[in-house]
């Protein structure tokens, strides 16, 4: 495994961390370095099925697990080649296409890798108990069914896979239909601080509400239909206010549109009023990306004292930088 990790070019900043490096390195000792007594590697080995049993809960996977997080680490690291084909696709020819193809064959290999000559040596079953995995029945709302969906159907499709060239081929089709990484695979995101870097964090359960369910405001919901579907076309469009009483469904006619056009690369950014001096990074962020973004801002308004409206308005007014083209502000308020 340490040989097909170590030939990675593309795709080998995935981490010390990760799973899949972290296994490799543990393969790699227990081949070639004996100062590790059977029980180090045995517990550090349990440790990571762990992580990989954790990872599968939180994304519903089920079957063969291993090739699951292969083809979640796939569908979710960015990179200079894999926002490319996000954006354009894979090109026919060009240099780099070699070298990711070289990465797909050492993923090929890794995705149906052998664990039985690791079990024997060490004494353990745990991955031929994980590569026929039958996960409990849960609800929906427990996992992140956006990104499951997605992962699931990938690694179904790399299965039928014959070598790494197949490999880049499904790959590449899959960056190009979703994209890559949180963006490609969840529709909505909200700030969150770690220290002090702003961080978009995917929100992995959202609302299946749609517009249909929603009785009235026949008017309302057409204009703002019509001016969504002239954003993620690429036409003009404008921002947006929802403005009523409390209780009226604007937040939910919110949630009805993304879900309408999700598929068509919508995506929704949570952005609440103590976060508005944040807005110049999310921008920054977002803003080459290959998805049309609604900065959300639900119950918007201001007291006479409150200064936060400055960063919003500096947004919707323009500086120096032009707001790109892929970004709406989309708002709801209880006051006129």
């Amino acid at each position: 495994m340490y040989r097909e990790t170590a030939g990675l070019v593309m795709y080998g900043q995935l981490g010390k961390d990760s799973i899949l490096m972290k296994l490799g390195s543990l393969v790699e000792k227990m081949e070639h370095d004996d100062s590790y007594s059977r029980e180090e590697l045995v517990r550090a080995i349990y440790d990571e099925v762990y992580r990989l049993l954790d990872l599968s809960t939180t994304y519903g996977f089920d079957n063969n697990l291993w090739q699951c997080y292969i083809a979640y680490l796939l569908a979710t690291t960015e990179n200079p080649f894999s926002i490319l084909c996000e954006t354009v696709g894979a090109s026919k020819d060009g240099t780099v296409n070699e070298i990711v193809k070289q990465d797909m064959e050492h993923f090929y290999h890794l995705f149906h890798y052998d664990f039985s000559a690791m079990e024997k040596k060490l004494g353990v079953a745990c991955f031929e108990t994980l590569t026929h995995y039958h996960s409990m029945a849960k609800a929906e709302n427990t996992y992140n069914k956006s990104v499951s969906e997605k992962v699931r159907d990938l690694a179904s499709q790399l299965c039928e896979a014959k070598n790494g060239e197949d490999f880049f081929d499904i790959v590449t089709a899959f960056y190009k239909r979703y994209g890559v990484g949180k963006f490609g695979l969840n529709k909505a995101f909200r700030v969150v601080h770690t220290g002090d870097e702003m961080v978009l964090s995917p929100i992995t359960h959202t609302s299946d509400v749609t517009l249909d369910e929603l009785i009235g405001y026949e008017l309302q919901k057409k204009q703002l239909v019509e001016n969504t579907e002239a954003f993620v076309e690429g036409r003009r469009a404008n921002n947006c206010l929802l403005f009523g009483d409390s209780g009226t469904g604007k937040s939910t006619c919110i949630k009805a549109i993304l879900n309408q056009y999700y598929e068509k690369g919508l995506r929704l950014i949570e952005v609440y009023k103590h976060q508005f001096q944040d807005l110049s990074a999310i921008i920054e962020t977002i803003k080459n990306r290959n998805y049309k973004f609604i900065i959300y801002m639900d119950d918007l308004s201001f007291e006479e004292f409150e200064i936060e409206y400055k960063f919003l308005k500096a947004v919707i007014e323009g500086g120096v930088e032009t707001k790109p083209e892929n970004i709406l502000i989309y708002a709801t308020s209880n006051r006129r």
